[in-house]
């Protein structure tokens, strides 16, 4: 019963006006990156397109987790992979709702990245990736506007979370 009523609390927190805001950020987010995605896979289908010498969009299609780790061709594998993302993205929409405001920006940046390629992870069993960055013959892994959020969102939780930064807080 305890549960029942903490349950209750959570929703009311979940939908404060603050909170809102939040999740308007992780739609806004969301809907770039899946526009973007729409763009690239109904023009480009697998084919290269030159920008310049640093940037090209080549279309791949990534069934692993960021940057194609963890790619398989294992159906249970796949699915477990995507289990545990909805799963972490669950514990971040949680976080987001329970943190302080700076928290709930960068866990939104996250989650608004990481539902975009749940989505196709969903509804296309892989992802998208386009965005190729390279200097001559190195290339960095092929990513995508969503993999941008996600990377940026982590980079921020880590500078925030970081000791010296506690310190100073101390």
């Amino acid at each position: 019963m305890n549960f029942l009523i903490n349950l209750k609390e959570k929703k009311k927190l979940f939908f404060k006006r603050q909170n809102i805001i939040y999740l308007l950020v992780i739609f806004i987010i969301f809907l770039f990156d899946r526009l973007t995605k729409l763009n690239i896979v109904n023009n480009y289908n697998e084919t290269s397109y030159f920008f310049n010498d640093y940037i090209n969009l080549n279309l791949v299609w990534n069934t692993g987790v960021g940057f194609g780790l963890l790619s398989s061709t294992s159906n249970f594998i796949y699915n477990i992979i995507t289990g545990f993302i909805g799963f972490i993205i669950l514990i971040l929409l949680y976080f987001t709702i329970t943190s302080n405001s700076t928290e709930k920006i960068i866990f939104s940046i996250i989650i608004g990245g990481a539902s975009g390629n749940f989505y196709d992870r969903i509804f296309f069993s892989a992802v998208p990736d386009f965005i190729d960055l390279h200097y001559k013959n190195f290339h960095w892994f092929t990513f995508n506007v969503a993999d941008i959020f996600i990377t940026l969102g982590l980079i921020a939780l880590i500078i925030y979370s970081s000791p010296k930064r506690k310190d100073e807080k101390n």
